[in-house]
Order: C-alpha cells, then structure tokens, then sequence
C-alpha cells in the first residue's frame, strides 16, 4: 500500500498539468416538439449534413389552418358588428325618451362583441404560434441526427432531432484547485503544438464529481475535426 501511495503521488506531480479530452461542438440542441401532431415530414437526407434553411421535421398543421382562416373571418365579422353596435349606441344615448335600461342595454351588446374579438385575437395569436411549431427549420447547424419519422404522432416534449453548432469546438478539462490560480497565464499547448490559446471560462466551484477539481473551457476556432483526443498542456 505504501509502494502504491508514492507511485500515485508522483504520477500526481509528474502530469499535473497534462491532461486529455475530446473536442466537441462549441454548442449542442435537443429540439422537442413544442405541441403534439402527427409528423408528415422529415427530411432524412439531410441526418449528418448542414442545414441551409431547411426542413427538419414536420407535424401535420391542416386542422389548425383551417381553424385559423375560419377565426380571422370570424374576426372581420365582429369588427363589423362592432361598428354596427357601437353606432347604434351613440345614437340611442341621445334619444331623451328612451330609459337609461335600454342605453345600458346596448351598451352592454357592444362591449360583449368587443371581448369576444379580444378572444378571437388571442387564439390567431395561438394558432399561428402552433402552426409555426409545427414546422421545424434550421439555418446552418449540423443535423446530427432525426429521431421521429413520417407517420408517428408525437406529444409535446418528445425529441425530434438534435443539432449542433460546428463553428467553434470546446475542450473541457478538470483542473486540481490548488494550481488553478497559475494556469491562467500559462501558455495552452495542443498535441505538442504550442497555441495563443486562453482559458475561456474556469467554473470556480468544485465539480460535483470531481470534488477537488475545476472545469476548465477552452474555446477552438475552426478545429480540424471534432471527437478526437487532444493532450493540453499548460506551460
């Protein structure tokens, strides 16, 4: 057990400040479906390529369009009938024979049109919210992968696809608390190659598992290729 203790200590000392992680995207999404549908689309060429603006995955929005043209001639009808109503209104409280009940009366007729307008007005509002979810599009992320298909019905929160972010690649390591104050200003050495490279982000709370160490983020601009094993060095 002693032999042990002193090969581990000295290990320990000999790489404090070496150590080995992949390069991943400097960002990843889990996209979930925000409303449930059945998926009519999904365009499975583009799993492993870049999206340009384009189509990921799909869910049936027929019903709803229809519901939304229907309310927004609802809608026209009632501003109608609002200008009608309030008209009558304005005339009706300047006839002196008529009682303060049947002004009230009218009064009342308009300002129940009024709110049920502000009803309608909300739910276009929903309907092309859930129109637009359904209809799920990508810029210029990588399509990592698509995991509904054409035909499944899927509830809100189910995974439809996940994407990343390849502009930049992020390394993260676990640094001993004790020598993190000096790595800051050493010099990050990649594979042997030394960089002009800093430290982008130091988490200055020990890490859950890691318990007597710091996470460390080093941002890479356009790196060669992502998931290989990188030796950093801080000299």
């Amino acid at each position: 057990m002693k032999i042990l203790l002193v090969v581990s200590i000295f290990m320990g000392t000999l790489f404090a400040n070496e150590y080995y992680a992949k390069v991943e995207p400097i960002q990843s999404y889990v996209i979930k479906a925000a409303v449930s549908g059945e998926v009519v689309y999904t365009n499975e060429a583009i799993e492993g390529e870049f999206a340009q603006n384009s189509v990921i995955v799909e869910l049936d929005s027929a019903v709803d369009r229809v519901d939304l043209e229907q309310t927004q001639n609802k809608l026209a009808l009632f501003k109608q009938m609002i200008e009608i109503e309030h008209n009558n209104y304005e005339r009706l409280k300047k006839v002196t024979t008529r009682s303060d009940f049947d002004k009230d009366s009218q009064l009342l007729k308009s300002l129940n049109l009024q709110s049920t307008k502000a009803d309608l007005v909300i739910k276009i509002a929903q309907l092309q919210e859930s129109i637009a979810n359904k209809k799920l599009i990508e810029k210029n992320r990588y399509i990592y992968s698509i995991s509904v298909k054409k035909g499944d019905y899927v509830n809100a929160g189910t995974l439809l696809y996940e994407a990343k972010d390849l502009s930049k690649g992020k390394v993260e390591v676990f640094v001993p608390i004790a020598d993190a104050a000096t790595l800051m200003s050493k010099q990050i050495v990649l594979n042997n190659e030394p960089t002009n490279l800093k430290i982008d982000k130091m988490y200055k709370v020990a890490d859950a598992k890691n318990i007597s160490a710091y996470k460390v983020e080093i941002i890479i601009d356009e790196p060669k290729e992502f998931s290989s094993l990188l030796k950093i060095e801080f000299k």
